[in-house]
C-alpha cells in the first residue's frame, strides 16, 4: 500500500492530519519499515520544558497509567477493609438486640447499641402499636399521628440537614442536632399494604449529629436500611 493510495490529491486537497492519522492507523507496518522515526521523533514532556522522545512520552504515559491503576486498587482494597468493619460492627449490635430478654429495655439498648458501635452523637427512637403491658413507656409516648404518617411515607430512610420534624424532640439535645438520618421501622411487607407491599410504620429511629456532612442527601442508604429492618424485627416481641 502506498501513500498515494491513502491520501488525497495535494493539489485538489490539501493532506489533512486527520488524513495522516488515519493512514499511520491503517498502516501498522509502516513504522517497522521506518524504525528510526520512532527514536527522531521529539514531543514535550508534560513534566518539564525539554523534548523527549516518543518512546519515552509512551513510557511517561504507561506508567501514569500505572499509577491510576494502582490507586484504584488501593482505594478498592481501603473500601473492603471498611465494609468488613461495619459489618462486625452490625453483626456485634445484632447479636446484643437478640440476646436481650428484657423487652421493657429493647428500644433504648436499640439506641444506646447504634450510638456506641457506630459512633452516633445522638439516637432517639419510637414505637407504637405496640401492646398494653409496654403503651406507658416513654418510647411509646409522645407520638402524634402527623409522625405516624410521616414515617409510613417513607420508603427508605432520609438523610439531609435538620428541619425541625417532630422526631428531633425525641433526642437528648434536639439542638444540637444538624444533619440527620431517619429510620422507619416496620414489619414484613403485607400483600396489598402501603407503598407496594409495605407495612406501615410502627416506629422510627432518629440518628443526628452536629456535623452537617454526616447524614447528607447524597450518601447510599442501604447500610441504614439493614440497620432498620434489624431494629424492626427485634422490636415485633413488643407488639
Amino acid at each position: 500500500m502506498t501513500i498515494s493510495n491513502q491520501f488525497p490529491n495535494a493539489m485538489g486537497s490539501p493532506i489533512t492530519e486527520d488524513d495522516i492519522a488515519n493512514y499511520l492507523a491503517n498502516t501498522p507496518d509502516f513504522f517497522e519499515r521506518h524504525a528510526e522515526l520512532l527514536a527522531a521523533v521529539q514531543l514535550s514532556s508534560p513534566h518539564s520544558q525539554r523534548a523527549v522522545s516518543l518512546q519515552e512520552r509512551q513510557a511517561t504515559l504507561l506508567r501514569e497509567k500505572i499509577r491510576m491503576l494502582e490507586q484504584r486498587i488501593m482505594d478498592m482494597i481501603r473500601n473492603v477493609n471498611e465494609n468488613m468493619v461495619l459489618s462486625d460492627k452490625l453483626l456485634q449490635w445484632a447479636q446484643t438486640l437478640f440476646l436481650n430478654a428484657d423487652s421493657q429495655v429493647l428500644p433504648q439498648l436499640i439506641a444506646d447499641e447504634l450510638a456506641n458501635q457506630f459512633s452516633v452523637p445522638q439516637v432517639g427512637i419510637k414505637v407504637w402499636g405496640v401492646t398494653p403491658q409496654f403503651q406507658s413507656c416513654n418510647f411509646a409516648l409522645g407520638v402524634s399521628e402527623d409522625a405516624k404518617s410521616f414515617a409510613t411515607s417513607l420508603t427508605e430512610p432520609f438523610c439531609g440537614v435538620n428541619t425541625g420534624l417532630e422526631a428531633i424532640n425525641w433526642l437528648p439535645e434536639p439542638q444540637a442536632a444538624v444533619s440527620l438520618a431517619i429510620l422507619p421501622l416496620r414489619g414484613l411487607p403485607v400483600a396489598g399494604g402501603t407503598r407496594g407491599g409495605l407495612a406501615p410504620a410502627f416506629g422510627l429511629l432518629v440518628l443526628a449529629s452536629p456535623d452537617a456532612q454526616r447524614f447528607n442527601s447524597t450518601m447510599g442508604t442501604d447500610f441504614l436500611a439493614r440497620i432498620a429492618e434489624l431494629a424492626s424485627a427485634a422490636l415485633t416481641r413488643l407488639r
